[in-house]
């Protein structure tokens, strides 16, 4: 055969296949997260049901497949593009930033619904659980999803608390997670704080098949030491102690001093904090000695981070709303509850849950960081992305018949051990006019 004809045919080949694979070139940044023949770099979560398996270029979701599949690479802001294809009444979902677990994803983590809402099953939807949605979280524009049979496609992006949905060319979706104030969503929705995890496909026993599964992932907030995430606002310069103030007694007590006693007890207080309280190298330390470090103003509901480090056998704690407390404690010294596995849990609760759900706790040394939310009288604990307390109620320490006080200073305290913070930061959380503030 002539040369050139043989080259001509060749490439005549190459294009032919090219068109012919079910992976379209992607643009610059992307990575596969699917071979298109195995499920390398997934990782199953068997809940109930059949197992996810691949054919013809998809991963299926069988019809009697209950269970989730996650990207065993974690992630935190990105672009995820697939196209998925329903049969008739399907149920399933997308996971981001989700925790690796047989939980409910959509409250643990973040879940954006897949769902053949004009079945007749799902004729009464509440909102934000038709296709596209956030999960009960953000409701997704209606008319952009094809029929069962057909493929759809996604493009989702989540940057920062930013999250949008693109559906079949569409923008559904477009909501800042800083927004949402309605209480019962804060408290049911944790998962949606979280700052990173997997990728995953949510069974709900029905056949669902996914392709051309791609991800870019973005730039991360670069986060420097005091300087505050967008929608956060500082409690500690880094500098030193503005905004802080020394503990005087406790609530009850503190209810029942005259103005004048109170500002007399106050400049005790603030002595004893700068003597005991520095700043070095851009963190609070505690000597060991003397009160807990109060902020000089009363909080209602917010969502706080704070980072901590405590030496061997430390002992401390976070008072939200002026009550005792969000634990931190050094777990493998002697003498500690055996029930209590690890920092994060509220201690002091009687009633209700006082231990943390996991040890998700660094070394004795190294740094930890607490993202704490609390709406009403219910907080969440996440420690080092882990969520170790999930919608518990704090109880009133002070005044145990009484639910915990709407307002009040956070305090920062210890045990008679070197103790550091930093990044100590809090975005509060407007309530609603008809919320009840207890």
């Amino acid at each position: 055969m002539n040369p050139l004809k043989l080259f001509l045919s060749a490439a005549c080949s190459l294009i032919l296949a090219s068109c012919a694979t079910s992976e379209p070139r992607t643009e610059s940044g992307f990575v596969s997260l699917f071979d298109g023949k195995t499920l390398n770099g997934w990782t199953p979560v068997q809940k109930a049901g059949s197992a996810y398996f691949v054919k013809d270029g998809a991963i299926v979701c069988p019809a009697d497949g209950g269970n989730d599949l996650f990207t065993t690479k974690e992630y935190s802001d990105f672009v995820l593009k697939l196209d998925f294809k329903m049969a008739p009444g399907a149920n399933n979902g997308i996971g981001i930033r989700a925790p690796m677990e047989a939980g409910e994803i959509a409250y643990l983590g973040s879940e954006i619904q897949i769902l053949d809402d004009g079945a007749p099953q799902y004729a009464n939807l509440k909102k934000g659980q038709n296709c596209a949605s956030l999960y009960r979280v953000f409701e997704a524009k209606r008319g952009a999803i094809n029929p069962p049979g057909e493929w759809n496609h996604y493009e989702i992006t989540a940057s920062g608390r930013h999250i949008t949905v693109m559906l079949n060319g569409k923008k559904v979706v477009d909501g800042n997670v800083n927004t949402v104030r309605d209480p019962e969503i804060l408290r049911m929705h944790p998962g949606m704080l979280r700052t990173r995890g997997h990728i995953g496909f949510l069974g709900h026993n029905s056949k669902v098949e996914f392709r051309n599964i791609w991800i870019k992932e973005l730039p991360n907030y670069y986060e420097r030491d005091n300087v505050p995430p967008t929608g956060f606002t500082p409690l500690f310069n880094g500098r030193d102690l503005a905004g802080w103030k020394g503990l005087v007694a406790d609530p009850v007590k503190r209810a029942k001093m005259s103005p004048e006693e109170l500002a007399k007890a106050q400049v005790v207080a603030d002595q004893s904090m700068r003597k005991n309280w520095t700043v070095q190298k851009g963190a609070l330390v505690f000597s060991g000695k003397g009160e807990s470090l109060c902020t000089a103003k009363d909080y209602g509901d917010f969502e706080m981070l704070v980072d901590w480090k405590i030496l061997p056998k430390g002992d401390s704690g976070i008072y939200l709303r002026g009550s005792p407390q969000v634990q931190i404690w050094e777990q493998n010294s002697g003498g500690v509850d055996p029930k209590h596995p690890g920092s994060g849990g509220l201690y002091n609760n009687q009633k209700n849950q006082n231990y943390a759900l996991k040890h998700a706790d660094h070394y004795v040394g190294e740094w930890n960081r607490f993202r704490i939310l609390m709406v009403g009288d219910k907080v969440h604990v996440f420690l080092n992305n882990e969520l170790v307390v999930n919608n518990v109620t704090m109880e009133n320490y002070w005044e145990r018949d009484k639910p915990i006080y709407p307002l009040g200073q956070i305090e920062l305290q210890n045990h008679g051990n070197t103790l550091w913070f930093k990044n100590v930061y809090i975005r509060e959380i407007p309530r609603n006019e008809n919320q009840t503030k207890n």
